[in-house]
């Protein structure tokens, strides 16, 4: 163990490792669940800003655009600053940013200050990375791919529920988007309450460059990393999950006859929450008996052959269950694949890398949203296709990236050999 290690996790008054992935799990649960929330009724918010029913799709992608193109070139920063000073301080800023966004969404009486709200969200990227960085430290090896599969399910979890959740009080006469939002406030302001005292790591930096010198150098170690060539793989995989998940609320209300319509979608959403709640467990917990490439290119190549049902959905309950099966696989394969990343990186520049473990669903994020804004012209359910096939070039890439990485074992590191 390095000296750098050494420092980060002497005295550490935080829980033991169960108690901080519970804390870490519930903290991310509670962010997606206002992401998902976010995503989820952006189509009908924005119908009630006045925004034309034909230009919606084009604002939901926009809109989704903004607030990853404004975040993305502050991760380097986030992830120098944890390195330079502390962790904890780093991941309560993101949930900081997270409160302010849905204040401004509050407030919001015309688009642009929602988009403002959107961007506002941007700032809140790099904290999962950093959460996984200290599980890494201290989760026991035999358990870190079970760990963070729990951890990162809770994430889309959280992305499914909230718009169940949210769907009748946004239904609910007088109360509407801008009530949920307020109720998503006090969550994120007890998520901030709880990591300022329930999680205070003692991290002395061994670092003292200046800021700037560290963030530029957090590239550089990322181009050097060993895993370089999983993140476009990755990418492409969150390209394709990133365009139906932004768009799949504008085709389920076009198959519901009802009006209660943000009640339809949170329906249908949840229902993937659900999935993912027996799915991605379990596939962790293949991963660490299996291996987890192996499993998570079988996972990308599942993804690839049902992404294209929902578009084949003659009607809304069946759409339902399509969804359901393709997105508790797709949030699977997007919680094995933080286990392969997990030990790309020396402790002592942890922080720096992980900060980047999202870039490739922030990065797929952007993509998918402006990808759809263009196949979503002439039919919305074009996503499912599209995505299909943007998924198969993912899984394509992802065995491109472990026969490299395997053909040159100078590369590997004992843990990712071990990985399988």
């Amino acid at each position: 163990m390095v000296s750098g290690e050494t420092s980060a996790l002497r005295h550490d008054p935080s829980p033991p490792w169960k108690g901080l992935l519970a804390l870490f799990t519930v903290a991310s649960f509670i962010e997606t669940m206002f992401w998902g929330q976010v995503i989820g009724f952006t189509p009908l918010y924005l119908a009630q800003l006045g925004v034309a029913s034909n230009d919606i799709a084009w604002w939901t992608g926009s809109a989704a655009v903004v607030s990853m193109a404004l975040g993305l070139p502050f991760l380097p920063l986030w992830g120098a600053l944890a390195d330079r000073y502390a962790r904890q301080p780093v991941i309560v800023r993101s949930f900081a940013a997270y409160l302010i966004a849905g204040l401004l969404t509050f407030l919001a009486q015309n688009v642009w200050i929602f988009i403002l709200g959107r961007a506002v969200m941007g700032f809140s990227f790099g904290n999962s990375g950093l959460m996984m960085t200290t599980l890494s430290e201290r989760v026991p090896r035999q358990r870190l791919a079970l760990a963070f599969s729990i951890m990162n399910a809770s994430g889309p979890i959280g992305a499914f529920i909230g718009p169940i959740v949210g769907g009748s009080i946004v239904d609910a006469e007088g109360v509407g988007f801008s009530g949920l939002v307020l109720v998503d406030g006090v969550l994120l302001l007890a998520v901030i309450v709880a990591l300022s005292i329930g999680y205070r790591d003692s991290f002395v930096p061994t670092d003292t460059r200046p800021l700037l010198h560290m963030a530029v150098d957090a590239v550089r170690v990322v181009r050097a990393s060993p895993m370089l060539p999983l993140f476009p793989a990755l990418f492409l995989l969150f390209t394709g999950w990133m365009l139906a998940n932004t768009f799949a609320p504008i085709a389920i209300t076009s198959l519901y006859r009802g009006s209660d319509r943000a009640t339809a979608v949170g329906l249908v959403l949840g229902g993937g929450g659900l999935a993912t709640l027996i799915i991605a467990p379990t596939m962790g917990a293949m991963a660490d008996r299996l291996g987890h490439w192996r499993v998570l290119i079988v996972g990308a190549v599942l993804e690839t052959i049902l992404w294209p049902l929902p578009a084949f959905a003659p009607t809304f309950y069946a759409f339902g269950i399509a969804w359901a099966v393709v997105s508790g696989v797709a949030s699977a394969v997007f919680a094995v694949s933080f286990s392969v990343l997990s030990s790309s990186a020396r402790p002592e520049i942890r922080g720096r890398v992980m900060s980047f473990a999202y870039v490739p669903i922030n990065v797929g994020f952007m993509a998918g949203a402006a990808l759809g804004t263009l196949v979503t012209a002439a039919d919305v359910f074009t996503i499912f296709p599209v995505t299909a096939a943007v998924t198969a070039l993912g899984a394509g890439a992802l065995v491109y990236a472990s026969r490299r990485l395997r053909s040159t074992p100078s590369m590997l590191t004992r843990e990712f050999a071990d990985a399988g």
